[in-house]
């Protein structure tokens, strides 16, 4: 394990125009089981469910950096090749450095799980604001593969951007 900072505050975005129409037909009962299952993995301090657009994702990370002071977020959702994917688009934007080493950790791993169905995902990672940021697949498996990087180097990364 490398030596990097310890008790990480993680925030989870869910990005999905589908369960968002759901919540707003006053579906209190919208599953999210991506955005679920990184927020319990990682002890998330905050979770929130937005549509794939492009002023919210970014409002959305704003807010979370400036009022809850997370370390790292984890996007889940909006990193396909539909029109509405516009997740890893914003954060090309905003990155101040990408980590491109996550997307070819990340898609060696998904096609050892998925074959070449991984080359259909733009997940990304990158660093805005001092912070790690990720945006993975709206998918469990997804995350889970994802997880197994993002809790072993998170924490390293961090020190690095902190020097």
């Amino acid at each position: 394990m490398h030596e990097g900072i310890s008790d990480i505050k993680y925030g989870v975005i869910t990005v999905s125009d589908s369960r968002y129409n759901e919540m707003l037909k006053g579906n209190n009962k919208v599953e999210d089981k991506s955005g679920e299952l990184l927020k319990n993995e990682l002890n998330a301090i905050f979770h929130a469910l937005i549509p794939d657009n492009k002023d919210m994702i970014k409002g959305v990370i704003d807010h979370v950096i400036d009022f809850f002071d997370v370390d790292c977020i984890v996007i889940t959702g909006g990193t396909g090749i539909s029109k509405r994917d516009t997740t890893p688009d914003v954060l090309k934007e905003i990155f101040e450095k990408e980590l491109e080493g996550f997307k070819i950790i990340f898609h060696k791993i998904s096609y050892e799980e998925i074959g070449t169905a991984t080359i259909l995902s733009r997940a990304t990672a990158g660093i805005y604001k001092g912070r790690v940021i990720y945006a993975l697949p709206g998918s469990v498996n997804a995350c889970k593969t994802a997880l197994k990087i993002i809790k072993k180097e998170t924490g390293h990364i961090l020190k690095h951007v902190r020097e």
